[in-house]
């Protein structure tokens, strides 16, 4: 039987929301609603929540995860790396438990739209696949190739990819996709030894634009809160 961790990863100083890890949405606090998917998914040994925030930490408990540590400072700042993090809490944790893990599995509290099978068929995929790593994303509604523009330092404007062969569509362009910052999977010598999220074998599994919101502005919140509503999730 594979051992599986999940990760949660929330620090307390979030700049475009105030505090959007637990701010209130439809209901509850928005890190509820991962851990509570977490839960449901029936995969984890453990649920962790890597925060440098007691009143994260609190009402995490309160869901069911478990805080047995707090994030150092360095590892909360701005300018500290997504992937450094969640290695941190993925070696604390097996410190901590004094046990390994075959895999890890990390979601973002700030995409709460994420289903619960979105979580176990990404799983699935990336056992299927052999994955080294995986990353979710949903179809890009802007392409590279056609609509996706850049300036350069001399103000001109040019697309950010160019093909050898003109297209006039947007339907004839490559397909692109837009990660969706909700569900990272890696095996555990990767998540160890990989410096980089983009490998040889990673894998991505596709999921709906209407499950794929990321909160990172005001804006964002007031969507995704929207569409709780009338999807009718439950508090």
């Amino acid at each position: 039987m594979a051992k599986i961790l999940c990760t949660i990863c929330a620090r307390g100083g979030s700049k475009g929301v105030k505090n959007k890890n637990i701010k209130e949405i439809n209901g509850k606090p928005l890190i509820a609603y991962t851990i509570e998917q977490a839960k449901k998914s029936g995969l984890f040994e453990h649920i962790v929540i890597s925060t440098d925030s007691d009143d994260i930490a609190n009402i995490s408990k309160k869901y069911g995860a478990e805080v047995f540590f707090k994030r150092d400072e360095k590892m909360a700042s701005d300018t500290a790396g997504k992937l450094e993090v969640i290695r941190d809490a993925f070696i604390k944790s097996e410190e901590y438990y004094g046990s390994q893990f075959d895999y890890l599995i990390d979601l973002d509290a700030t995409a709460p739209l994420r289903s619960v099978d979105d979580i176990i068929n990404s799983f699935k995929q990336f056992i299927k696949n052999n994955n080294d790593n995986l990353i979710t994303a949903m179809s890009s509604r802007r392409s590279p190739y056609f609509n996706l523009v850049e300036v350069d330092s001399n103000s001109k404007v040019y697309l950010s990819k160019i093909l050898d062969n003109s297209i006039v569509r947007r339907q004839d362009a490559p397909k692109s996709y837009d990660m969706n910052a909700s569900i990272y999977i890696w095996k555990r010598e990767v998540i160890l030894n990989e410096k980089g999220l983009f490998l040889e074998n990673t894998g991505l599994y596709v999921m709906p634009e209407e499950r794929s919101i990321d909160i990172d502005t005001e804006l964002d919140y007031k969507f995704v809160e929207f569409l709780m509503r009338e999807s009718n999730v439950k508090k």
